[in-house]
């Protein structure tokens, strides 16, 4: 099993910056194959969360269009610890944002895991 730990959240004005981390952990956590962040604005389901960035194990590297030259997703693979750095925050970044992990259960069945998410306020 697969525990992810967010941190790093918290309030800002526009123009500004965060950093958020998310530190992975568990049994499982060598059968990772992707780390995503993931946000839910205010007033959006579950089911509406938006991918804002994920990389893969092979080093692959996506990002939403609205976060594109903003953000910045790395990992340090020694501590297990996947960072998002943001730049140049807008108002509309405003959202919970969560790590999620693709990896095998004890099973050997691939499983979403996900944090418990961290608020990014985004003020102007």
């Amino acid at each position: 099993q697969v525990q992810l730990v967010e941190s790093g959240g918290g309030s800002v004005q526009a123009g500004g910056s965060l950093k958020l981390s998310c530190a992975a952990s568990g049994a499982t956590v060598s059968t990772c194959t992707t780390i995503h962040w993931y946000r839910q604005a205010p007033g959006d389901e579950r089911e509406e969360r938006e991918l804002v960035s994920d990389i893969s194990r092979e080093g692959t590297i996506r990002y939403a269009d609205a976060v594109k030259g903003r953000f910045t997703i790395s990992e340090d693979n020694d501590k297990n610890i996947i960072d998002l750095q943001m730049n140049n925050l807008k108002t509309q970044d405003t959202a919970v944002y969560y790590c999620a992990a693709t990896c095998q259960n004890i099973n050997g069945r691939l499983k979403q895991y996900w944090g418990q998410g961290t608020q990014v306020t985004v003020s102007s």
